[in-house]
């Protein structure tokens, strides 16, 4: 049976979407599901946020994607027994124009995943803040895509033009690509704003787009745990951002974020 390849996309910077890439991979994980992740953003936050130094990283995602050094060369194990990671480091930032002249570009991902898939239960996928070739990549490989907003003020700003590249994806690469659901993060209970932004959305995509009920917060201890290269599952386990995303793996486990009316048929 292959892996599930969950895909963690939205073009908007600091929505907490490496947070979530990291922290739902360690989740599912702790379910006793043999999980990857692959990030490849070139900031290459997802592999230090699990404890890879960058010292240690020899070759990365770019080796493969250029280079067509088979994925399994470049998993790096991390502290949790049922997680692996494949890093990604500033070499990628060429990887985008390098990619231009490669036969097939928009498949190397996904044909790199059928040589590995069988190996995991759930493969995640961090993309990088944009709508580019690392990007299509990731959502032509992937089986669902995962949206993080954060709840402020702008924050159906660009979803409009996400949904619509994932629309483009499904029609022309990818037929079976479908929505996982909207998560939102950075949740601030005493900010009445983060209440009406969180109401707005679910107004604005009932019945288009699953909105998952479990909301992240906003929290100290989920922005501090990246610096000690450890999941918040490891760092505090009893935090409100522990569990939130805990639920959140259990809820895509069972198969109850998955939405067959996604609004992008």
């Amino acid at each position: 049976m292959r892996a599930k390849s969950i895909c963690i996309a939205n073009q908007k910077g600091g929505v907490g979407k490496t947070t979530t890439a990291v922290n739902l991979a360690a989740s599912l994980s702790t379910l006793n599901k043999k999980t990857l992740l692959i990030d490849i953003d070139p900031q290459g936050n997802a592999a230090s946020g699990l404890g890879i130094k960058r010292e240690e990283i020899k070759e990365n995602i770019y080796h493969f994607l250029i280079a067509d050094l088979p994925l399994q060369n470049l998993v790096h194990q991390t502290a949790l027994p049922l997680l692996e990671v494949i890093p990604s480091t500033l070499d990628l930032i060429g990887a985008e124009i390098e990619l231009v002249s490669i036969p097939s570009r928009e498949y190397r991902l996904r044909e790199g995943l059928k040589k590995i898939e069988e190996g995991y239960d759930y493969i995640i996928i961090d993309c990088p803040p944009s709508l580019g070739l690392l990007t299509i990549n990731s959502l032509t490989a992937a089986d669902t895509v995962l949206i993080p907003i954060q709840c402020e003020y702008y924050a159906l700003e660009g979803l409009s033009q996400l949904l619509a590249t994932i629309k483009l994806v499904k029609k022309n690469l990818n037929p079976d690509l479908r929505i996982e659901g909207i998560l939102l993060t950075m949740f601030d209970r005493r900010n009445n704003l983060s209440h009406q932004v969180a109401a707005d959305i679910k107004n604005n995509l009932a019945g288009k787009v699953n909105v998952y009920g479990v909301i992240i917060p906003r929290s100290v201890r989920l922005a501090e745990c990246p610096s000690f290269g450890k999941p918040i599952l490891l760092y505090d386990e009893n935090s409100p951002g522990a569990r939130c995303y805990l639920e959140l793996a259990h809820i895509i486990n069972k198969g109850d974020g998955f939405n067959e009316k996604d609004g992008i048929r």
